[in-house]
């Protein structure tokens, strides 16, 4: 694995084959990713496919995260399930060398056209980023990782509170190394951090994993900030869920969900 030198989230080293570096490092394992900058990584490849048409733009992607994604090169593979004049459905995975799939992705991208409906959205109902404040990440016991490639600023909650939480994010690397930042990667990105900003539980005594996450677009953001008014939600039986309001700095752009798996941690 590269060094924490490459800025970047990814380096490409063949067509479909990606390279982690140590930003996409997750808090829990120094072995596993964030599922924030894979589930990215596959946004980008269903935009990116071979014949992927420009009038059509993502409405809806749903991701399994079907076991941890490792530090460790991964291949990226598309296939398209539906295809018509307006609508098409397209799976991706991310399947690293000499496994299984670890995380695959199906998502729902609709045919666009300027004009052919009048503009009917939410106002902006959260502070913008230049009025919150910064606060700690989760303690992590290693220096680089997903927590200091992107950025955080809370208008309400915080990670080391409990409860609901608003949260602004902002990537400080690409996904890939040498590419833009496109509109989907910061989203994407962002999306997948709802239950760890609007945790309920103390981490120490419970885990609270999801094995999914869903995120529904009517519009991509503007800017380089994403909003997450974020929530969770838990029963005694241990089944949760996390969902939050997407924004950008003009107002709702959709919604993120995951479900959870919650137990009390061992020795907890």
């Amino acid at each position: 694995m590269p060094d924490s030198d490459t800025e970047a989230f990814f380096e490409q080293v063949a067509e479909e084959r990606f390279t982690p570096t140590p930003f996409t490092r997750g808090p829990w394992n120094p072995d596993s990713q964030h599922a924030g900058p894979p589930a990215a990584l596959l946004g980008r490849a269903v935009q990116l496919r071979p014949g992927s048409r420009e009038d059509m733009r993502l409405s809806r992607i749903t991701f399994e995260i079907l076991r941890p994604v490792p530090l460790r090169p991964l291949t990226v593979a598309t296939r398209v399930l539906k295809e018509g004049r307006s609508l098409e459905l397209v799976e991706a995975s991310l399947t690293p060398d000499g496994g299984d799939a670890v995380m695959r992705a199906r998502a729902v991208r609709i045919r666009t056209a300027p004009g052919v409906a009048p503009e009917v959205s939410p106002p902006a109902t959260v502070a913008g980023p230049e009025t919150a404040r910064t606060e700690p990440f989760l303690p992590v016991p290693w220096d680089t990782g997903y927590h200091t490639a992107m950025e955080f600023r809370f208008t309400a909650g915080s990670y080391l509170s409990r409860g609901p939480a608003t949260c602004w994010m902002r990537m400080r690397v690409p996904l890939v190394a040498g590419e833009k930042i496109t509109p989907l990667d910061r989203v994407l990105t962002a999306a997948d951090s709802v239950n760890g900003v609007s945790n309920v539980l103390d981490f120490g005594s419970h885990v609270f994993i999801n094995p999914d996450l869903t995120v529904h677009l009517h519009r991509h953001p503007t800017g380089e900030w994403v909003c997450l008014d974020a929530q969770t939600t838990i029963a005694p039986d241990g089944l949760g869920i996390a969902d939050a309001t997407l924004h950008d700095t003009t107002g709702p752009i959709g919604r993120s969900m995951q479900s959870l798996f919650v137990d009390a941690r061992p020795g907890g």
